[in-house]
This record gives structure tokens, C-alpha cells and sequence, in this order.
């Protein structure tokens, strides 16, 4: 999914932001001090829930909404303000939640869930392990344009959170081959393509980067591994000890696995 965020204050923006990421870390966030630019880019891209300040200088949030609505007609417009007494005009609109600042990612939490239900707000990206990998976001099996770019997807799962630099990963993915300037650029290129695939599927959000560390956000994830090691009675009867079976370096994660097997 894709959020838009509008203010023109740049450090309340930068609040909403924040909350947002961490009530909804998985969506698409981009946001905007112009309400011109928000626009430009409604108009380039689909955008389900708009979170808009309502005095925003150039033009009122009332008006950017109308504006997103002629755009979007399916947009969920949540205001975000210091000022009740636009309320009524909000509802007007057809406006899907008012928050009052600060707006707490509990608060964004509580809106999302009135909006999408509980069912919306469960994790939305499954993964399988058990008898080959695949990943699959909203039920379509995301595509991947490089096999590294899946198999460097697999080993992150099988990582479980834990961080990966790209030494690391390099001497998993190509085994006994130099770690040289054209191995980590060829990785570079690889972690490019595998954002690609996400973030075409709505789902870059599970990636956690950081200086020269690569992680999965795991808590994001519905995987039968996973809920096998927390001892799901339907994952456990679902392994045929064929975790990971096209990786070699899954071979040394079957272990932890066949204890609990």
C-alpha cells in the first residue's frame, strides 16, 4: 500500500512520519511540505490513504483532499490538525479519520484498523520455506528479476532479523569466490534488484538497512519456519525436513530445525 503525508511545517511533517512508520513500517510512505507536489505525484501513482495537515499556506487541506478525491476516488483522506473547528467540513468531504497533533502511531494504529478492519492490519506477506522458497504478498508470488536477488531474500528469512554485511552475504551467495570491488559492486546491483521486486509489490518495508548491514523485519512476515520454531502444531506436521532445499548454506539452519522436529 501507499501512504502520501502532507504538511508544511516541516518538523511536524517529520512527526507524522515518524508515527506512521512505526504504526505501518511495510507500506510506502512519501511525504510533502507543497500540496503541489503531492498532487503531481497522486497524479503519477496510485495512493490509498492521504494523511493532510489542514492549514498547509498555499492551499487548504480541504481543497488538496477534493483535489486527491477527483484523482484518487477510492483515497482514504485522514486529517491530521491542531483544529477541531474544521471538523464538520472534514466529514464533509468524506474524510475517513481526523486526528488531532501530535498523532501517536497508536492513534494511526486505531484509524487504519476502523478503516481496513483487523483482517488489514495482520501481516500481509507470507513466506514459504518448507519445500522451496517462495514469498507472496497479497496472495501473488512476488517475481524476483535476478535469482541472487531471491536467494539473498532467503538467506535474510533464515537470518530471522539478524543484520548481514555484505562480506557476509557475499561469502554465503558465491561461496569461495574472492571478495573483491567487482564482487561487492555485482551485490550492490543484486540488493538494487531485490528492492526493485519489493517495492513494486508494495512491500520494501520488510527490508531494514543500515550501515553496511541488511536485515528482514520478521514481525512483518507469516512464515512457516517461523511459526514452526514458535511450535505452530500445523507447521510442525507441515515440515519434511525441505527447508530451503536449493540452498546449500540452509543445510547448517536444518539442525536447529530438526530439534524441535
Amino acid at each position: 500500500m501507499t501512504y502520501i503525508a502532507v504538511d508544511d511545517e516541516p518538523f511536524a511533517l517529520e512527526d507524522i512520519a515518524d508515527a506512521l512508520r512505526e504504526a505501518v513500517p511495510e507500506v510506502a510512505l512519501h511525504s510533502f511540505t507543497a500540496p503541489g507536489r503531492a498532487l503531481e505525484y497522486a497524479e503519477s501513482a496510485p495512493v490509498d490513504v492521504a494523511f493532510l495537515d489542514i492549514e498547509l499556506g498555499s492551499m487548504s487541506g480541504l481543497v488538496l483532499a477534493k483535489k486527491l478525491k477527483d484523482l484518487c476516488p477510492e483515497i482514504h483522506i485522514i486529517f491530521v490538525t491542531i483544529h477541531e473547528q474544521y471538523a464538520v467540513k472534514a466529514f464533509q468531504l468524506h474524510a475517513t479519520g481526523y486526528l488531532m497533533k501530535p498523532a501517536t502511531a497508536e492513534d494511526i494504529r486505531r484509524e487504519l484498523t476502523f478503516l481496513y478492519g483487523e483482517s488489514e492490519t495482520r501481516r500481509r506477506i507470507c513466506v514459504q520455506t518448507f519445500g522451496g522458497f517462495e514469498v507472496y504478498v497479497d496472495g501473488t508470488a512476488l517475481s524476483f528479476g535476478r535469482a541472487k536477488a531471491k536467494e539473498l531474500l532467503a538467506y535474510l528469512v533464515d537470518r530471522r532479523g539478524a543484520g548481514v554485511t555484505t562480506r557476509e552475504a557475499c561469502a554465503v551467495l558465491w561461496e569461495d569466490a574472492p571478495y573483491d570491488t567487482a564482487r561487492k559492486n555485482y551485490f550492490q546491483t543484486v540488493v538494487a534488484d531485490l528492492r526493485a521486486s519489493l517495492r513494486e509489490a508494495r512491500a520494501e518495508g520488510i527490508l531494514r538497512r543500515s550501515r553496511n548491514s541488511l536485515a528482514v523485519a520478521p514481525e512483518l512476515l507469516e512464515c512457516d519456519s517461523y511459526r514452526f520454531l514458535d511450535g505452530d502444531p500445523a507447521a510442525i506436521n507441515s515440515y519434511r525436513r525441505d527447508y530451503l532445499p536449493a540452498y546449500s548454506w540452509a543445510e547448517f539452519s536444518v539442525a536447529g530445525l530438526e530439534q524441535g522436529y
